[in-house]
């Protein structure tokens, strides 16, 4: 059976971590984005971007790692676990050399013939450019590492590291004033020795608390074998994250500049964030949904896989609700100025994420059961459709926002096909799974808005008063929703006598 008491735990130590990196990410970015300029912002988020683009064979790749040593230690197969982790750690040093040669190639000539770049900022792209080719390079070495500390439920790492990173960006922040080259090649190079920094300890760590992580040369050719064709199974449903992504963004960049790639910044820094309160429960649930799997309790993981959707919608929604009603307000507090367009990708970009929040834990079981090829093939197809459909609105002249009218439909429709295709591998019931999830949220969030909704509009001026009494509001109307509308009566008490022992 799941372990609750773990999750429980797990969850509020990523918690922690994430609120103290949220806070210093929206603190620098007012300043980065202030001592940059709205150009070079967009800048930095484009154009390593491109190097982005190359690492969907990594994505494959990191989740077959994480797949293949979760599997393995709940089977508590430690022989098997040293040998998955090197031979997944061969293959990513494989894939890093072959995405930095693509990277130098084609990349260097999208860069060069695609993009754009104002010529008095192209030397300054380049760099920046060739920095986050190095940041990607050790990045992709490093997933299996991260997969056997999440494996292993060993959050507090992430948390102490957490602080690490927070204080090095509060750093960079005030460094970035006093620099005496360019600030955004400064600012590349100075998070890419903190990535690189963080890695390397992670490293340190793994090899001295998990013995699986001694390397050691396997020569398991069916290992390999299996590993990367569980991989190729997965690269179409990477690639259409890379289309909804980066390929997005990219797009934007060849339509509009670099100035729309800082609005678009913006509003992935706030969704980066508010994300991170789902994101974190999810890390902490995924291992418990791989492990039931692999001890055969179907029943326990799909009562799991239903609770984990809801709660990462509500938990998600609860945020959502008042940074939408009041994104304008929000972003001139937070920022001062900010590009035209952030207000209405931020709202876009959150209903992407609310629809993707519901699907996450469910896609979960595909990874567990090691059925990929027919979801991704389905679902993946679906959502990189996105791609040509976002460039065909585009073509005919409609806004920037239309990237995210494509990404937001591809995603709807491939939520159902997603379902569709679990029945072909696990017994549940369609109905009852719609029902008890996205009937549950949809009720949530419907029931909760309208009294926010009522505040924001009919009763007060924009203001900093407005802002708390929304915040409270919501708050209030979204955990009464989600408590007495989207649980049932057997989860609200358990909810509440672990509130009750605690208090």
């Amino acid at each position: 059976m799941p372990n609750s008491k773990r999750i429980a735990k797990n969850t509020a130590l990523l918690y922690f971590r994430m609120l103290l990196v949220m806070c210093v990410t929206l603190y620098t970015s007012r300043v980065v984005l202030k001592v940059l300029g709205a150009e070079d912002f967009g800048l930095y988020n484009v154009v390593g971007g491109i190097v982005t683009m190359f690492t969907f064979l990594n994505g494959s790749l990191g989740a077959a790692t994480s797949r293949y040593i979760t599997f393995e230690l709940g089977r508590k197969n430690h022989k098997r676990l040293n040998e998955v982790f090197n031979v997944a750690f061969v293959v990513h040093i494989m894939i890093a050399i072959v995405i930095t040669i693509l990277a130098e190639t084609i990349g260097l000539w999208f860069f060069y013939e695609k993009m754009t770049i104002p010529p008095d900022r192209l030397n300054a792209a380049f760099w920046v450019y060739q920095i986050s080719i190095a940041t990607c390079f050790v990045s992709l070495t490093q997933v299996p590492y991260n997969a056997t500390i999440i494996a292993h439920e060993d959050m507090r790492i992430f948390a102490a590291v957490g602080i690490f990173d927070a204080l090095a960006k509060l750093a960079i922040a005030y460094l970035i004033h006093i620099s005496s080259i360019d600030k955004l090649v400064f600012y590349a190079a100075m998070l890419c020795a903190v990535q690189v920094s963080i890695q390397l300890y992670y490293r340190y760590y793994c090899n001295r608390k998990f013995r699986e992580c001694k390397i050691a040369l396997c020569k398991d050719k069916p290992l390999y074998k299996e590993m990367i064709g569980y991989a190729g199974s997965d690269m179409i449903g990477q690639i259409s994250v890379l289309a909804q992504g980066q390929g997005l963004n990219i797009l934007l960049n060849m339509f509009f500049g670099p100035v729309v790639n800082a609005a678009r910044g913006i509003a992935y820094q706030v969704q980066g964030a508010i994300t991170q309160f789902s994101a974190n429960f999810m890390t902490a649930v995924r291992p418990q949904i791989i492990k039931s799997y692999a001890e055969g309790d179907i029943k326990g993981m799909m009562k799991l896989v239903c609770q984990s959707s809801n709660f990462s919608f509500y938990l998600m929604w609860a945020i959502s609700l008042p940074i939408c009603l009041e994104s304008p307000y929000i972003l001139r507090l937070w920022l001062g100025e900010y590009p035209d367009h952030s207000v209405s990708f931020l709202i876009l970009v959150i209903i992407l994420c609310l629809i993707q929040t519901v699907k996450t834990p469910r896609s979960t079981i595909f990874h567990a059961c090691g059925h990929l090829k027919l979801s991704n093939i389905i679902v993946g197809t679906i959502l990189c459709a996105a791609f040509p459909l976002a460039y065909a609105l585009l073509r005919l002249g409609y806004p920037p926002e239309s990237v995210f009218w494509a990404a937001n439909a591809t995603m709807l429709l491939s939520e159902f096909a997603s379902a569709l295709v679990l029945k072909k591998y696990i017994r549940y019931s369609m109905r009852g799974y719609f029902t008890s999830v996205h009937l549950r949220c949809i009720a949530v969030a419907a029931v909760s808005f309208v009294i926010p909704y009522m505040v924001y509009d009919k009763f007060l001026e924009e203001s900093i008063l407005r802002l708390i009494i929304t915040v409270i509001i919501t708050t209030i109307s979204a955990a009464l929703s989600s408590l007495y509308i989207g649980m049932d009566k057997t989860t609200r008490q358990k909810l509440f006598n672990l509130i009750k022992s605690k208090l």
